[in-house]
C-alpha cells in the first residue's frame, strides 16, 4: 500500500511546491506564462522522446493500445455529445474539457504507478503512444484553428507537423521502432533537459492553483464534474469490460488497463488551456479532482481485480 503511494507523493510535493512560490509572490507576475511556454515549447519535446524513445515496441503495440484508444474516445463522445450539443459549449473550452475527461496522466503519474503498483513502469508506454501521435496533433490542429482563426488546411497541416510536442513524439516513436540504440553521448543530455519537465510542469500547475477556489463560479461546474465522473468513473469502466468481454485479456492485463483509464487527467491538458489561453478553469480543477479521487479509485481496483 505504501508503495503504491510514492507516485502520489512525490507529484503532491511538486504541486505543493509551485502553491507556495505562487503565494510568496517569489517568482513574480510573469512566472506562471514564462513556465508553461518553457514546459510547452522545450521541456515536454525532450521528455516525450526520450520515454518514447526508450520503450519497448513491443509494449507500445501491444492489446494495451487498442482498449486504450477505445475507452478513451468512448468518453470524449460523451462529453461532447454534452458539451457542444447540449450546454453550446465554445469550440476551444470543448477541446480542453474533452481531453479533460479523457486524456490520462500517462507519464509523471503513470509510469511511476505502474512501477509501484502493476510491477512494471513499461505498461504506459502504448498510452503515451496513443495520446502524442493520434490525439495531440488533432488537438494542436483544433486549438490553432481556435486560437489563429479559419486557416487553410495547408497551414493547419503544418502548423501540426512543426509543433514541437509532435515532433518530439514521432522522433521518439521511430528511434523505437527501428532499434536504434542512442549512445550514452546523445541519450544522457537529451535526459537531463527532458528530466526537468514534470517538475517544472507540477510547479507551474501549483501556482496556478493559489487564490483559485475549486469549483468556483466559473460558469463551467458542470463541465468539471462531466468530465471528472467520466475520468474516474466511465473511462475505467470502458476499458473492463472491453478489455474483459471483447479482447479476452489475462486477469493481469484487465488490471493493467483499467488502472491506466483510471489515471488522473493529464496536466499537459493544463498546458495546452495556458498556452491557448481556453479552458484553463475546466482543467486545472478537473486535473486536480482526479488527482485526488483517483487514489481510493486505483487502490479499490487493485483489491477487486488484483
Amino acid at each position: 500500500m505504501l508503495a503504491s503511494l510514492t507516485g502520489f507523493v512525490v507529484v503532491g510535493l511538486a504541486i505543493l511546491v509551485g502553491y507556495v512560490l505562487g503565494r510568496i509572490d517569489l517568482l513574480g507576475e510573469h512566472a506562471r506564462p514564462v513556465l508553461a511556454r518553457l514546459t510547452f515549447f522545450v521541456l515536454s519535446p525532450f521528455l516525450l522522446f526520450v520515454v518514447l524513445a526508450e520503450a519497448d515496441v513491443r509494449t507500445l503495440f501491444s492489446a494495451l493500445l487498442p482498449v486504450s484508444f477505445i475507452a478513451a474516445v468512448a468518453v470524449f463522445v460523451v462529453y461532447v455529445l454534452f458539451a457542444r450539443f447540449v450546454w453550446r459549449r465554445p469550440l476551444g473550452d470543448v477541446v480542453i474539457g474533452t481531453l479533460s475527461a479523457g486524456q490520462v496522466n500517462s507519464n509523471n503519474i503513470g509510469i511511476p504507478l505502474s512501477l509501484y503498483l502493476l510491477g512494471s513502469a513499461a505498461y504506459p508506454a502504448p498510452v503515451i503512444l496513443m495520446q502524442l501521435l493520434v490525439f495531440t496533433p488533432i488537438t494542436m490542429a483544433v486549438l490553432d484553428a481556435v486560437a489563429f482563426g479559419r486557416s487553410s488546411f495547408g497551414r493547419t497541416v503544418r502548423r501540426t507537423l512543426t509543433n514541437p510536442i509532435v515532433i518530439g513524439s514521432a522522433l521518439g516513436t521511430v528511434v523505437s521502432i527501428s532499434g536504434i540504440e542512442l549512445a550514452p553521448i546523445v541519450i544522457e543530455p537529451l535526459r537531463l533537459v527532458a528530466d526537468a519537465c514534470v517538475p517544472v510542469l507540477l510547479i507551474s500547475y501549483g501556482m496556478s492553483l493559489y487564490g483559485q477556489r475549486v469549483l468556483g463560479p466559473s460558469g463551467r461546474r458542470r463541465d468539471i464534474m462531466l468530465a471528472t465522473a467520466l475520468k474516474l468513473i466511465g473511462m475505467p469502466l470502458v476499458a473492463w469490460a472491453v478489455a474483459e468481454f471483447v479482447f479476452g485479456m489475462s486477469p493481469h492485463e484487465v488490471l493493467v488497463v483499467t488502472v491506466l483509464a483510471a489515471l488522473p487527467t493529464a496536466q499537459n491538458v493544463f498546458n495546452y488551456s495556458q498556452r491557448y489561453d481556453v479552458g484553463e478553469t475546466i482543467a486545472r480543477d478537473t486535473v486536480f479532482l482526479t488527482t485526488i479521487g483517483c487514489v481510493p479509485v486505483i487502490l479499490a481496483l487493485t483489491l477487486l481485480l488484483g
